[in-house]
């Protein structure tokens, strides 16, 4: 057995044919990048708010925007930032002028804003998943050509050092050609529970978990592959959440049955959510404690699906939302051995993490690596008696070190793109339609090619 530690990446990652929107900005130390956002939620105010303002002083938000009224004006105190805020696209996109308009709004409506600020001339950054069918997919892809504008969608996991080194190790052909791909992604009860209390719980806002959180899996796979997908067979299931309990109320805020749920969550702990959302219910009532036995809930708890891509790789890919753990394993078997690597696997790794917060850790922007504590790759070669291990450190937060790396490469270092980890609109549409693809596999009970989706050609090699 040989340990190896990456040092750096390699010289032949080689810069993105996208043209990155920033680059003549982000070269004049003396302008700021201005930027308007449209849905203030948590990941909004948050990671692209308050903490980007933080890392980023060379940038100032022009505008802010959310159809909650009482929502964006928290938002604008939370932020601490003195500009215009909206509850109407249409006005933010009138008044401001701005570089990007960042959007960060519920899922399904994604197109409408990204289409609207492209044809009024600007660049937009949008948050996964980029949208949520095949239809809103064709008229962001379309609206962009038209345009000349660009959109950059933001795949954090792609900047992880776990995940970059994975891709160091994939793109050498470490193994050789590769044929085929184990996938295993594992939500915790707190994390995985989460989702079915929230707008995420409706197909017709987030398109599902398919697309909604297996979006970033599908995007990793199809950026370590340098390939996309061309047919897609699934399966999937509500057997948990939703209709699957003998007792649920409307909210966990005063309900009943709190001392017999053991998915009880008291948001009233939490003091940024109760402003965010509890103090704003009166003016949409959207609840962010909402019931997770809940009848309305339409999507699936249990999902797997196989993926066959334009290079010949067949990939097996299953989702767990109610996992006692979270973490996610993963296994690429090619002509001439294996690699395989996992995060937070607990009995995998030496330290335990607490289940319960597990997902603040990875939503924080820390970026310090673990003291003593390492990701591992493990590399074997047929016939081979011993195996490599390539150890890479392990980061404290932010989706493994990515969040910050990629708001790095999009306001500092334009042109830090190693192995073309900025992702555009086809990267966005391939993870989607993966998801899309599943969807409509189960309800049709039959694979499901990308070109029933989309006149995009999948692609064997993408770069």
């Amino acid at each position: 057995m040989e340990r190896r530690s990456f040092v750096k990446y390699t010289a032949a990652a080689g810069a993105s044919l996208m043209l990155h929107p920033f680059s003549s900005i982000a070269a004049a130390s003396d302008t700021k990048i201005k930027l308007a956002m449209v849905g203030t939620g948590v990941r909004g105010t948050g990671f692209w708010g308050k903490e980007l303002l933080k890392n980023f002083p060379g940038s100032e938000f022009v505008g802010l925007c959310d159809i909650n009224p009482g929502r964006v004006a928290y938002a604008k105190e939370y932020m601490k930032v003195a500009c215009p805020t909206f509850t109407n696209v249409d006005e933010l996109l009138k008044t401001v002028k701005a570089d990007y308009i960042i959007v960060t709004s519920v899922d399904s409506t994604h197109d409408e804003i990204i289409v609207k600020a492209l044809h009024a001339g600007f660049n937009v950054i949008t948050e996964k998943p980029m949208t949520t069918d095949e239809d809103k997919c064709a008229k962001i892809l379309a609206a962009e050509k038209a345009t000349g504008k660009k959109v950059i969608v933001a795949f954090n996991y792609r900047h992880s050092v776990h995940a970059m080194q994975l891709k160091e190790l994939l793109a050498a052909n470490r193994v050789g050609k590769i044929t085929s791909v184990d996938f295993n992604w594992y939500l915790n009860v707190f994390h995985g529970s989460d989702y079915f209390r929230r707008w995420h719980g409706k197909v017709a806002k987030g398109g599902s978990l398919w697309v909604h959180k297996a979006t970033h899996h599908f995007d990793l796979l199809n950026w370590w592959l340098n390939s996309e997908p061309v047919e897609v067979m699934a399966y999937g299931t509500l057997e948990h959440y939703g209709k699957n309990h003998a007792f649920r109320g409307t909210k966990c805020r005063g309900c009943e049955h709190k001392p017999n749920c053991k998915f009880f969550w008291d948001i009233t702990q939490n003091q940024h959510l109760v402003n965010l959302y509890v103090k704003n219910e009166p003016h949409d009532g959207y609840l962010r404690d909402g019931c997770v036995w809940s009848n309305d809930i339409d999507i699936w708890d249990k999902m797997s699906a196989q993926i066959t891509y334009a290079n010949g790789v067949v990939a097996n890919y299953s989702l767990t939302t109610y996992s006692p753990y979270e973490g996610w394993q993963i296994a690429f078997n090619g002509m001439d051995g294996r690699v395989e690597t996992w995060e937070d696997i607990p009995y995998m790794q030496k330290a335990q993490d607490d289940q319960g917060k597990r997902h603040a850790v990875e939503m924080s922007n820390a970026d310090d690596a673990i003291t003593g504590e390492v990701r591992e790759i493990i590399a074997m070669d047929n016939f081979a008696k011993n195996f490599e291990i390539y150890t890479t450190p392990k980061i404290k937060g932010g989706h493994g070190g990515g969040d910050i790396r990629m708001q790095r490469r999009m306001f500092i270092d334009a042109n830090d793109n190693p192995h073309h980890v900025m992702a555009g609109t086809r990267e966005g549409a391939m993870s989607i339609l993966i998801g899309i693809a599943a969807r409509k596999s189960i309800a049709l009970k039959r694979p499901v090619k990308i070109s029933e989706l989309t006149d995009l050609v999948p692609m064997a090699n993408r770069f």
